[in-house]
């Protein structure tokens, strides 16, 4: 199992801790965005959309996380990032989704490097537009921690929430945005930060990291 993606990138990083938490062993390809390696024809023959992570199987191509971690719930059950209850396995579906796909797209790389392109935006105005899309998210996000949370964001294990929330954090974090407003979130993410298999999931300890 071959895990295609980059350090920094939070789609990655999730799959990782995914990956980590199942106890799947798989070995790491690294492409840098920075420098476009993720548009050239050997990358684009295994992702037509040249995004990452890619997660080759067997010869089997896998694309985007949120199928990816699908995929590992169903391949390996056990430990199970799902609830049983089929309503609940709706709510924590839906407090990922939230990071997955209202949150985390607003904030990638290509979206950030149009921003500063086509709409001239500077590093002030690229960080205020990535405050506030994450803002709005972790405010709904602490109040559905404060319904459905005890340990972890949704009970007391680690769900998928966990593998959106902490690579998100981590952004908030390299932008210098104030969470401070969100314990119940910070609580969370601090205790799943604790955990060996997400602290081996942290970029700084891949192999493509840049040096500290």
């Amino acid at each position: 199992m071959i895990l295609h993606g980059y350090w920094r990138s939070g789609t990655s990083y999730r799959t990782r801790i995914a990956l980590n938490l199942k106890g799947v062993a798989y070995e790491q390809s690294a492409y840098d965005l920075r420098a476009g390696a993720q548009n050239g024809a050997d990358y684009r023959a295994l992702n037509p959309q040249m995004l990452v992570p890619t997660l080759e199987v067997n010869g089997t191509l896998l694309t985007q996380s949120p199928a990816i971690l699908e995929w590992l719930e169903e391949r390996y059950p056990e430990p199970a990032l799902l609830p049983q209850d089929m309503s609940e396995r709706a709510t924590v579906r839906a407090m990922a989704a939230l990071i997955g796909c209202d949150v985390h797209p607003l904030g990638n790389l290509r979206v950030l490097g149009q921003l500063r392109t086509q709409f001239g935006a500077d590093s002030a105005a690229v960080k205020q537009w990535t405050a506030r899309w994450i803002g709005d998210g972790f405010a709904a996000l602490e109040t559905l921690i404060g319904r459905h949370g005890g340990r972890f964001a949704f009970g007391d294990m680690p769900t998928l929430v966990e593998c959106y929330l902490v690579p998100q954090l981590y952004s908030a974090e390299r932008f210098s945005i104030d969470v401070s407003p969100y314990p119940r979130l910070l609580a969370v993410a601090n205790a799943a930060r604790a955990l060996p298999e997400v602290e081996a999931a942290h970029p700084d300890r891949q192999p493509d990291a840049d040096p500290q």
